[in-house]
């Protein structure tokens, strides 16, 4: 019999529980370790027979990106937008369910076509299909991941849920990106469940007697296995040349988002960076980073000759990284922009991956008939493009804005095409200090995928400071200003990822098709059986 999805059957409490449990493994939590045991409820409904269903995938979906993702609730209060208090709960709720949701639709598509795997090999050898299905399973999961990597919303891929803290594991990262992490993550969770199974399948009288389950074994090779890769690219020399250090000053301007685009927000920012730059400037840096829309209006010549900042630039000569808006086409951009030392613009960022709603609304000619954005700006924002390159006085730099640091790609490419060293700068306000971790978490990916320094300034923290190997070497307090002074090497390596891009999920894929086909006999029968039965159906007339 068919057993019921929803959860206050034992079976969908069991995946909700799992999910919940992979939420607690990002950062800040140190519940890291987790990871490794937490999809095993959804493992065994594919290897036990358990006739999968949607509803499966999304209990366990909605525990992991439910629980991950609470911080947007921070989002309320909207009142200062002019939303109503009643109204702005309705749309925070509304923005959870959604996030929630999509990231539930990805494990529920995993479940469904793993149940669908399973019955078209219902007749083939269960020993063989079994280490298939955690082949082809991690394939798929992990080519899910890059496919939802496409798409405006991705954050809470498996292998974030390792960072800051694992840092051996951090290091498979320069090999293959964030899917050969995901990878072993999968992997293991299915071997795990194999190994259960196997357990359960022994008769109470053997149990001391029989030997242990392969799948067991085979979970903790391959930890160990990965382990030990890890310890090997985390031993290598760190290569810096002292020639190749930058000091660079980080102001965090604590300026929240309510008053920011008001004539007081305003005057507080030009008082607040303007001063900040002339501190830093005095204590000897290379550069200065200030956060995402630290300026939040266009950077325009016709502007300069009445903003004290331009005028501290040309005194003291020390370049900056500005995050103010841009102008394309009579439209905005969030950019972070390089000045010269003489406050001429050396080059620009555009931010590639704006957050929907906030920044842009999608499909805006319908939706915009029902709601507006949630932000004060009049207008959506143009998203930058992925070919982008970032000049500056010190040779090329990778740079993202914000959202951009979820996205792999787009600092992988910057890496390739010769940056380096990493800036990012944000916002993070209204959110709080869980939201900042996850958002430290994913830079922390970043630095070791590209061996790159990174260099972090955002509005109300975390900023910070993050070596190739995965190490916080500094962060700032949240919540308050300051200004901060950090050194950094300059880079020219190339890891596989950097040069090669995941070239792990399409093999695994291959892999797990070939072997599909071949193993036992198993794919060719099945596709004998598909084309008698299609044949039967469809008779030549």
């Amino acid at each position: 019999m068919r057993q019921s999805p929803f959860p206050h059957s034992p079976r969908g409490l069991l995946l909700l529980f799992g999910g919940l449990v992979m939420g607690f493994t990002p950062a800040p939590f140190h519940g890291w370790m987790l990871a490794w045991v937490a999809m095993v409820p959804l493992w065994l409904i594919i290897l036990d027979g358990k006739s999968p269903s949607i509803g499966d995938g999304l209990w366990w979906g909605l525990g992991y990106h439910g629980l991950t993702l609470s911080w947007i609730r921070d989002l309320h209060p909207l009142t200062w937008m002019g939303i109503p208090w009643l109204s702005s709960v309705v749309i925070v709720a509304f923005c959870w369910v959604f996030i929630t949701l999509w990231g539930a639709t990805m494990v529920a598509l995993w479940v469904i076509t793993m149940g669908w795997i399973r019955k078209i090999t219902l007749n083939s050898d269960s020993n063989y299909f079994s280490w298939w299905a955690i082949l082809v399973g991690t394939a798929l999961w992990c080519s899910l991941e890059w496919l939802w990597s496409l798409s405006p919303l991705s954050w809470t891929s498996l292998s974030f849920t390792q960072s800051p803290y694992n840092l051996l594991i951090l290091q498979l990262g320069q090999l293959s990106g964030p899917s050969l992490i995901t990878g072993a993550i999968a992997a293991v969770n299915g071997l795990l469940s194999m190994g259960i199974i196997q357990w359960k399948k022994t008769p109470h009288t053997a149990l001391f007697s029989r030997q242990f389950p392969m799948g067991f074994g085979a979970a903790l090779a391959l930890l160990i296995a990965c382990y030990g890769m890890g310890w090997y690219l985390y031993g290598r020399p760190s290569g810096e040349i002292p020639d190749s250090a930058l000091r660079i000053g980080i102001i965090q301007g604590n300026i929240p988002t309510r008053i920011k685009l008001s004539p007081p927000g305003i005057q507080q920012a030009l008082q607040a960076y303007t001063g900040g730059y002339e501190k830093l400037a005095e204590q000897g840096v290379d550069a200065v980073v200030t956060p995402e829309g630290a300026f939040p209006f266009p950077w325009i010549a016709r502007s300069w000759s009445t903003n004290p900042l331009y005028h501290s630039i040309q005194a003291k000569g020390v370049p900056i990284w500005l995050g103010a808006q841009g102008l394309r086409h009579g439209k905005l951009t969030q950019d972070l922009i390089t000045i010269n030392r003489d406050g001429s613009i050396l080059s620009h960022y555009e931010k590639i991956k704006l957050v929907p709603l906030g920044e842009y609304l999608p499909l805006e000619p319908i939706l915009s008939q029902f709601f507006g954005r949630l932000s004060p700006l009049r207008n959506s924002l143009q998203p930058g493009t992925m070919d982008q390159r970032v000049n500056s006085p010190f040779g090329p730099v990778v740079v993202g804005i914000c959202y951009d640091s979820a996205f792999s790609e787009i600092f992988r490419r910057q890496t390739a095409a010769g940056g380096e060293f990493i800036v990012t700068a944000s916002n993070n306000d209204p959110y709080n200090r869980v939201m900042m971790a996850q958002h430290h978490a994913q830079d922390v990916l970043r630095a070791v995928e590209t061996d790159r320094w990174v260099v972090r300034a955002t509005n109300t923290g975390y900023s910070g400071l993050v070596d190739p190997y995965g190490h916080t070497r500094w962060l700032s307090q949240p919540n308050e200003y300051s200004l901060n002074v950090v050194n950094l090497y300059r880079r020219q390596s190339f890891t596989p990822y950097v040069r090669y891009g995941d070239w792990f999920t399409p093999t695994l894929a291959i892999v797990s098709l070939v072997s599909g086909l071949g193993g036992s006999g198993m794919g060719f029968n099945v596709l004998r059986l598909k084309v008698k039965d299609f044949v039967h159906r469809h008779p030549y007339p």
